[in-house]
C-alpha cells in the first residue's frame, strides 16, 4: 500500500495520515528496502530490519534472583504496560507489584507528577526516592501568579535549579522563596512544603541530572499513543487496547534500543556512592 500511494506521488506525510502511523516511520520503512537502483524490495526490508533488531539486543545481566534483565548500556526501555479503570491507587499499586514481581529491584530514583495515587502506590511498593516532575510542579507554582508576573517568577525560581549541588540549590530556593512571600504567600508556602520533592534528582551525579528532573520524554511517548488511539476512537475490548498501543511502545522501544545511549554509563557508579539526603527517601510501607 505504501508503495501505490507513492507511486500515485503521496507524500510520506499523506501516506502516514492515511495508516494512522508516523511520517518517519513510512520514511524507514522505504529506505531499509531500498536497493542500489532506487527500487524498493520488501525482502530487502525485512532483511535490514531484522539484523537492526539484531544489532540492538545490547549486552544484558539478570538482576540477581529475579527474570527482568537490567539494562547496563545507559539506554531507556519500555518495561510493563496495563489497562485500568481509573488512575486511583489500587490500580497503580497493582501496577508496580508487577513489575516488582518481574524483577524490578534496586530502583534509586522514581520520577512522576504528584498524583495522589501514583505517588501512594510508589511509596507503599518500592523504598527509593521520589522525584516530583519538574515541569509540572513549575505549572501549579506559577498558578498562584498572575499572568503578567510568570517570566519574572519562573525565572527567580530557576536560579535554585541552576545551582551545582543539593546544598546550594536548597540555600538558594528558601531565599527566593522568602522574597516572593510577602507578595504570594500561597506560592511560598509550596516551595516549603515540596523542597525535597522538587530537588531530589540534584543528589544525583550532574551528568544524569537533565535526565531525572521531569517526565518530558514519557509525555512525548504518551503524546504519541494518544494520537494513534484517536484515529481509532472506539476499542471494543481491552483486549484491542493492548494489541495497538503495544504495537507502538514496541515500535518506540526498537527505537531507543537503536539510538545513542540516553544516559552516561560511566556515572551509574557514583549513584550507589551519591550522598542522598535521608529525608528524600521514601520508605516502603508494604511489600
Amino acid at each position: 500500500m505504501i508503495l501505490a500511494e507513492q507511486d500515485r506521488g503521496s507524500s510520506q506525510q499523506a501516506i502516514g495520515r492515511l495508516l494512522g502511523r508516523p511520517a518517519s516511520t513510512i520514511g524507514r520503512e522505504l529506505a531499509r528496502g531500498r536497493l542500489a537502483d532506487g527500487s524498493y524490495c520488501p525482502a530487502e526490508a525485512r532483511r535490514v530490519y531484522a539484523e537492526r533488531r539484531t544489532r540492538c539486543r545490547r549486552a544484558r545481566r539478570l538482576v540477581e534472583g529475579s527474570a527482568l534483565h537490567r539494562f547496563v548500556h545507559g539506554r531507556r526501555e519500555i518495561i510493563g504496560l496495563t489497562v485500568g479503570p481509573s488512575e486511583a491507587e489500587t490500580f497503580w499499586t497493582e501496577f508496580l507489584r508487577s513489575l516488582k514481581a518481574r524483577g524490578l529491584t534496586g530502583l534509586k530514583l522514581v520520577i512522576s507528577d504528584a498524583h495522589t495515587g501514583l505517588k501512594a502506590a510508589i511509596r507503599r511498593v518500592f523504598d527509593a526516592t521520589w522525584q516530583r516532575c519538574r515541569v509540572h510542579w513549575m505549572r501549579n507554582a506559577l498558578a498562584h501568579v498572575p499572568k503578567g508576573q510568570h517570566t519574572v517568577v519562573s525565572a527567580a525560581i530557576r536560579q535554585a535549579f541552576n545551582q551545582s549541588d543539593y546544598k546550594g540549590a536548597v540555600e538558594v530556593r528558601r531565599h527566593v522563596a522568602d522574597q516572593l512571600r510577602p507578595r504570594w504567600p500561597k506560592l511560598a508556602t509550596l516551595m516549603d512544603e515540596s523542597e525535597a520533592d522538587v530537588l531530589a534528582y540534584m543528589a544525583f551525579p550532574a551528568q544524569h541530572r537533565t535526565k531525572l528532573h521531569s517526565t518530558n520524554p514519557l509525555e512525548r511517548l504518551n503524546k504519541e499513543v494518544k494520537r494513534r488511539a484517536d484515529v481509532v476512537g472506539i476499542f471494543p475490548n481491552e483486549e484491542s487496547i493492548l494489541r495497538l498501543i503495544g504495537a507502538v511502545l514496541f515500535e518506540q522501544n526498537d527505537d531507543w534500543q537503536s539510538q545513542h545511549r540516553y544516559m552516561m554509563v560511566e556515572a551509574f557508579s557514583q549513584i550507589d556512592t551519591a550522598q542522598i539526603d535521608p529525608l528524600l527517601s521514601i520508605a516502603t510501607q508494604a511489600a
